[in-house]
């Protein structure tokens, strides 16, 4: 009963249109669940919690570094979406220098790519026959994470992709035309703790 009082005043506070539809899909499941109407309570239900997950986008979203370096944000690529078919969201931020780096962030809870990446970065023998001399396990703020190599704008220039399980979320982060010192420079700047404790 307290996580839902707690559900309930973190809605109202980020948002009075949100909380709104919030207190409507709970009003559905309420009343569908007393006649009986399960099918409809579970998907009232759901829709209360794509609220919440939207939500706590959003408040990802202002944890978020606004400059990574010279790179500043992009505030229009900003956006939080529900994920179609799972429980959860889908968090994204860009970074742009003119005419130089981008970088993009993307966070998505409830991941089905969870599982796969642990499995790679806590079973030595699987990630090494999963190493084509292209990505190694590392690890940023104390959590495993996979970087990969890839192709870059120039013989000279390689892009990155850093894989960051944070619980049930997949954290995607890619840098272009970068070093893999440079891109967990940039990946020390994500708040991972704070992130952690608001989608888990």
């Amino acid at each position: 009963m307290k996580t839902f009082l707690t559900f309930i005043a973190f809605i109202t506070i980020a948002g009075y249109s949100q909380a709104q539809d919030f207190t409507k899909a709970m009003a559905t499941a309420k009343t569908s669940y007393n006649a009986g109407k399960l099918e409809e309570t579970h998907f009232a239900l759901q829709q209360a919690m794509q609220e919440v997950d939207l939500v706590v986008g959003q408040e990802v979203l202002k944890l978020l570094p606004t400059k990574m370096d010279a790179m500043e944000i992009v505030a229009k690529d900003d956006n939080v979406t529900s994920n179609i078919g799972y429980v959860g969201a889908t968090i994204h931020r860009a970074y742009a220098q003119k005419d130089a780096k981008k970088a993009d962030i993307s966070i998505i809870s409830n991941s089905p790519l969870v599982a796969m990446t642990n499995s790679i970065l806590n079973t030595p023998m699987l990630g090494g026959m999963m190493s084509d001399g292209k990505s190694k396990t590392v690890k940023v703020q104390g959590y495993k994470a996979r970087l990969e190599k890839q192709a870059g704008s120039t013989a000279d220039k390689n892009d990155y992709e850093l894989l960051i399980p944070l619980g049930s979320a997949m954290i995607t982060f890619k840098v272009d035309d970068c070093t893999d010192t440079e891109i967990l420079g940039f990946a020390d700047t994500i708040p991972l703790q704070k992130i952690a404790k608001l989608i888990e």
